[in-house]
């Protein structure tokens, strides 16, 4: 077993929520105190990490991004590193990403290139969103990058593959709640109530129709419902329910025209069902966005090497927060392969970890190139 690996497998251990990653932060300043510090320079910010890497002669600094947090999800992978948190798990590959991202940066503190390095250990990517305010941070704005770079696993590619494409390749998202709240009573006497059950399950189906029938067919976007919570007992009427779900767009457009549509749909409910409505859109994430120049650069680069398959892949309606970093510095994001058959979320993802080690490979070789040139 590599030693990144083996970090991967203790980070696997110690899922935590957003901006709650106190022992993950922990074990990561750990790790970044066995190296040597000549060329380190590590700064805190909440629960993430900046870490600066200097190099030779630096005519520029490059960003390198990985999330750290985990999941509200209860693992059944069954595995003897499993997460030793009770309902809590790192179900989207960030114990990889931050497993590659040290690996990756211990090769340059060995041996320096040119250029200058900035690994970013972002916090809170699953939620409420960490790469905004870490990129409005003091310390970001002191160690600006002229590019950025990040990757994500892909549970559908087998090991040795990556996948990217120029321009779009995430979706902007957002989160939405809504609260119904009417008026409760005995299930014998439904008159003298307004049942919220019935209210929310209306709503959810009208919410389908957006879609179908707000969206331009050539366009795309994607309204999900993932959790209804209403009522106490089978014999009391619900007097407030909660509807939990995310909206994806392939455009900002889209997002502002399918929110003005639910805002309607949720007006129309208030009436025909006589109660009252709040509605949340809790954290929004900016389309991932990659730079057309520089995608194009390291998809031409990564063809080059004979352990890779490049695969110039569709657009995908996944969140990811580090679109906000894309949106101010140039830069790309792309899918790193690890063949599990359950997907992302999943209580069984259960990613290749022969991905590590290639991954610190690839990054570490096109660093190397990007930095030197």
């Amino acid at each position: 077993m590599s030693q990144f690996v083996a970090i991967r497998r203790e980070l696997h251990k110690i899922p935590e929520l957003g901006f709650q990653e106190v022992k993950t932060q922990r074990y990561l300043l750990d790790y970044l105190a066995t190296l040597p510090q000549e060329r380190l320079e590590v700064k805190t910010w909440r629960t993430g990490i900046f870490v600066k890497v200097h190099g030779i002669r630096p005519t520029k600094t490059i960003g390198y991004r990985a999330d750290i947090d985990g999941l509200p999800i209860q693992e059944e992978t069954g595995v003897p590193y499993r997460s030793e948190h009770e309902g809590y798990m790192h179900a989207c590959g960030h114990d990889f990403h931050m497993s590659i991202a040290l690996g990756v940066l211990t090769h340059f503190v060995h041996e320096p290139i040119r250029d200058d390095l900035l690994f970013i250990f972002q916090p809170a990517e699953e939620g409420p969103g960490g790469a905004l305010p870490m990129l409005e941070s003091e310390i970001m704005k002191q160690w600006w990058p002229d590019m950025i770079v990040a990757l994500h696993i892909a549970p559908e590619y087998p090991v040795g593959t990556i996948a990217t494409k120029q321009g779009l390749l995430f979706a902007n998202t957002s989160e939405l709640f809504i609260d119904l709240k009417g008026k409760g009573g005995h299930a014998a006497f439904p008159h003298l109530a307004n049942d919220m059950v019935v209210a929310a399950c209306s709503l959810v189906t009208q919410l389908q129709s957006v879609v179908a029938r707000n969206v331009d067919p050539l366009d795309s976007a994607v309204i999900t419902i993932g959790k209804i919570t209403s009522g106490t007992v089978q014999n009391v009427i619900a007097e407030r329910a909660r509807l939990e779900g995310t909206i994806r767009t392939l455009s900002v457009e889209s997002m502002q025209k399918v929110k003005e549509r639910i805002e309607a749909i949720v007006r129309g409910v208030e009436i025909a069902y006589g109660c009252e409505a709040t509605i949340d859109y809790g954290s929004m994430y900016h389309q991932v966005d990659n730079d057309k120049a520089l995608t194009t650069e390291f998809i031409e680069f990564a063809e080059q090497l004979s352990n890779t398959t490049v695969v110039r892949c569709k657009e995908a309606m996944t969140g990811e927060d580090f679109g906000y970093m894309l949106a101010k510095i140039p830069g790309f994001m792309f899918w790193l392969g690890v063949d599990s058959p359950f997907g992302l979320h999943h209580a069984q993802l259960l990613p290749d970890e022969r991905a590590i080690d290639f991954a610190i490979s690839l990054v570490t070789a096109y660093l190397s190139w990007k930095g030197n040139n």
